[in-house]
């Protein structure tokens, strides 16, 4: 059986982050989001197709042309005219029935697995929006039809992105949208009016990555999951640890640390002396967390310091990041009502009360920065010692 793996959007809703790296890239429990899908496809299919576009490169460098036993290949989306354009292009490479992914969501195999055992499926998750998904509504377990951010839903079950279909959904001549882009829905539309298409709900996990503050969700949910320790470092005597742990090769926790809840730490890190990590962190490869300083529910991706006397709370860093002494992330607003962050141009309610920032790859601060809740610091700014930071900072 075959997958395709829809990856070549630009991921604007992510910015900074996707700025500099195609979205499934983005890293969650310090693995990229396309390693997590192709971890879950291990044995359920024989080759996988990648649709990439903005930045693709970097996922066929990350990736290669096989995967644990499964053959990669690759087709290009040279315009971004939309998810049914992407599908079409890989017409030609597909033999029979096939998985469909969203390339930055995340799935697990359990759910995978009770979808291909249709003919034609798709997998839905109940939501209490529906006015913000596209919606399934069924007769039983079969699928009636799918609507788009309807006002009124009498399921609830938003679609996931997650279908089983075969090569006859190429007979359908796409059309496009008021967005002026062809959607893979409207492949789903069309198989729906011809054949009985079941409805999976999920079981195990869907996990949508839309927005930066999703990578904190989602990276919660999958330290959540950790089900022992694994320490392949280092760990000096007089360091705590109240929770589950991930260690990798190469790193030194120092004395003095204190460990709390899940947390996941990469390869040839130096963690302390006298920090304070709470869960749910992940702190990626080459990373250093220096003395003084705590860590909560945050994300540091590869080559990022913290060195010491700072604060990262529910916050996303890039890599490459730098944070000057004493630099603080507000994560709570005075009000405790929900932080908004600008996304495309316009605030958006995270629906969160704890969100911090979100830094882009390169990004310094002096000492003394103080950033308030919801701002975005773009790849490469330098933010001055002493300055508070009320407002997203894109140029340098």
């Amino acid at each position: 059986m075959q997958a395709v793996i829809l990856a070549a959007g630009k991921g604007t809703r992510c910015y900074p982050l996707t700025l500099t790296r195609p979205k499934a890239l983005l890293k969650i429990a310090n693995k990229t989001v396309i390693e997590h899908n192709l971890e879950q496809l291990v044995g359920l299919v024989d080759e996988v197709i990648i649709v990439i576009g903005h930045k693709g490169d970097e996922i066929k460098e990350c990736i290669g042309n096989r995967f644990k036993g499964i053959k990669v290949r690759y087709v290009e989306q040279h315009a971004q005219n939309g998810t049914g354009k992407a599908l079409e292009l890989c017409k030609d490479q597909i033999n029979g029935r096939f998985i469909v992914l969203n390339g930055d969501d995340l799935y697990s195999a359990q759910d995978i697995r009770s979808c291909i055992q249709h003919r034609y499926a798709v997998m839905a998750q109940q939501v209490p929006d529906p006015e913000h998904w596209g919606i399934f509504e069924i007769n039983g377990r079969f699928v009636k039809s799918l609507n788009e951010k309807p006002a009124n839903s009498t399921s609830g079950l938003a679609n996931t992105g997650l279908y089983v279909l075969d090569k006859t959904i190429f007979n359908h001549k796409l059309r496009k949208t008021k967005r002026g882009e062809y959607e893979a829905t409207d492949y789903i539309s069309y198989i729906i009016e011809k054949e009985k298409v079941i409805c999976e709900r999920v079981k195990d996990f869907w996990l949508a990555v839309g927005y930066p503050w999703s990578i904190l969700e989602a990276n919660e949910s999958l330290l959540k999951r950790m089900k022992k320790s694994v320490i392949k470092g280092t760990i000096e005597k007089g360091v705590t640890i109240k929770g589950t742990v991930f260690l990798g090769e190469g790193s030194v926790i120092k004395s003095g640390s204190y460990l709390e809840g899940n947390v996941v730490i990469g390869r040839n890190c130096v963690i302390g002396p006298n920090c304070y990590i709470r869960g749910d962190s992940a702190i990626g490869n080459g990373c250093k967390v220096g003395n003084s300083v705590e860590i909560k529910n945050s994300v540091l991706f590869d080559n990022t310091k913290v060195p010491h006397l700072s604060y990262v709370g529910d916050s996303v860093l890039g890599e490459n990041v730098n944070f000057g002494a004493g630099t603080i992330t507000a994560n709570l607003r005075f009000d405790h009502g929900y932080v908004k962050m600008v996304v495309n141009g316009k605030k958006i309610d995270s629906g969160r009360k704890k969100l911090g920032c979100v830094v882009g790859d390169g990004a310094q601060t002096g000492i003394h920065v103080s950033i308030m809740p919801g701002v975005k610091l773009w790849p490469q700014v330098m933010i001055k010692p002493g300055e508070t930071v009320y407002e997203d900072v894109k140029q340098i």
